[in-house]
Order: C-alpha cells, then structure tokens, then sequence
C-alpha cells in the first residue's frame, strides 16, 4: 500500500536534548547522529526513520494518567524479557510508574528522564 508520505522523525518536546537524546539511544541500541544545542537525532544508521529531541523553553513534562497535562502520544518498545528489560531502564534514568494498567502483566509503563511515558511490551509470536 501506498500512502501520501513516507515516516521521518518522532520527536519529543524537552528541556535537555542530549540527555534524552542519549536515554533513547541506549534503550533502542540506536546511535546519536545529530547533535545540536537544541536538536538531537537519534537512528539506526539510516536516514529514516529517527527519532529526534527538541529543547523547548519552559519545558513540562505530561502528568499521565492525567489529563491536565496530558501525555498526547507515548512510545511502546518491544523486549524479551521484561524484567531484564526493567532493571535496564531503570539503570539508565527510567522511573517506574506508579501506575501500571496491564491486567494480564504483558507491558510496564516506565517515565523517561524528561517524564513522558513509553512502555516495554513483552514480545509476541508470530
């Protein structure tokens, strides 16, 4: 199927690119492959897709599950092991959520160190 546009970046509002920047770099095992004071690309190598991290004044992080500032979008990201997954994350400026909606325990809702949410998903089959 083709669509209208082909995906380029996600990018994520926050105060310290290059700290965020590094963050996801090492949770997708991707490379930093732009880096300026207020703009930093995150990739696999390729061109496209990225991800990419904006300074923005006055910066605020969403307060999920809330809707006062809500999240607007979050990143899901796929690991083998869950727990293994957890303690990485957490060792590379990740917060646990409080609160955790998986009834059947098969995702984690983790903060990044800017606080915008993304989840580790358990890998499915097929």
């Amino acid at each position: 199927m083709s669509g209208i546009a082909r995906m380029r970046s996600t990018v994520l509002d926050c105060a310290d690119p290059q700290r965020l920047g590094r963050f996801y770099a090492e949770l997708v095992g991707w490379e930093v492959t732009g880096d300026e004071d207020d703009w930093v690309v995150v990739s696999d190598g390729g061109r496209f897709p990225r991800l990419a991290f904006q300074k923005v004044d006055d910066y605020r992080p969403p307060a999920w599950p809330g809707a006062e500032m809500p999240q607007q979008f979050h990143l899901d990201v796929t690991v083998d092991d869950l727990e293994k997954a957890e303690a990485q994350v957490l060792a590379i400026g990740a917060t646990k959520h409080e609160f955790q909606p998986s009834e059947e325990g098969d995702f984690r809702v983790f903060l990044d160190p800017e606080g915008h949410p993304f989840c580790l998903c358990i890998a499915e089959d097929g």
